[in-house]
């Protein structure tokens, strides 16, 4: 096993993509006899503290998995408010991350937000669009199956022969195009499944889960999940 620096952001080699599947935030909760949507607000809070550790050591870009296809089945109250607090974070947050050079982007169906948010959304891509420093996309109504098949329609759609379609070429027509495959994927509150979530893209990814819940999920943890990947041999099938 390679030597493994671990003083401040030594660690090496890093991965250049993390994603996370932020789960937990109800349990969290739970555990302190509070309501659902305070964990969700403790969770939404935790996001910039998590973006910071990323920047600090130098990774290009992370996602963020935040509401899936399958979240829509939650109650309705608890979806409305889901809304309301991402479009207050975006509000919030958009200024903060622009001025610290993180680019924002959205992976997965934007149609079905509200038109105010669906506006918030694309004002925050067009304002951060040059930013150098990271590019933070958050996976909202994003499932990874209905990715692969709406890929798989538009280039029926466009008649695209099918002798010239390669794995390039298809990954050109997913939400994440232009971003590279994530490298190392994080999942927290002990959950070990990857629940629909960037089910083409993670082909080699390697995998971190932790019992940690995401509104725990801070500078230390990141510390520790960056360890763990560079202590892995990626040779990816060769």
């Amino acid at each position: 096993m390679r030597e493994t620096q671990t003083d401040s952001t030594t660690i090496t080699p890093l991965p250049a993509h993390v994603a996370i599947i932020m789960d937990g935030n109800a349990r969290w909760a739970e555990r302190r006899n509070v309501s659902r949507l305070e964990g969700h607000r403790a969770g939404t809070e935790n996001i910039r503290r998590v973006v910071e550790s990323f920047v600090k050591y130098q990774v290009k870009y992370l996602t963020l998995y935040a509401f899936s296809t399958e979240n829509w089945s939650r109650p309705k109250g608890e979806v409305r408010e889901l809304m309301h607090i991402l479009g207050r974070v975006i509000k919030r947050e958009t200024k903060a991350l622009h001025e610290e050079g993180v680019r924002l982007n959205h992976l997965g169906r934007i149609d079905r937000l509200s038109e105010r948010v669906q506006k918030q959304v694309r004002y925050a891509i067009e304002l951060t669009k040059d930013n150098p420093v990271m590019t933070l996309s958050v996976a909202f109504d994003y499932g990874g199956r209905a990715e692969i098949l709406n890929a798989a329609k538009q280039i029926v759609k466009e008649g695209v022969d099918p002798e010239i379609i390669d794995e390039p070429l298809f990954s050109s027509y997913l939400y994440s195009a232009g971003l590279p495959d994530p490298d190392l994927i994080i999942r927290t509150a002990g959950e070990a499944r990857l629940s629909n979530f960037l089910l083409w893209q993670s082909a080699y990814s390697e995998f971190y889960f932790t019992p940690t819940y995401w509104p725990d999920f801070d500078e230390e943890e990141v510390r520790k999940a960056l360890i763990a990947y560079s202590e892995r041999r990626r040779n990816f099938g060769g």
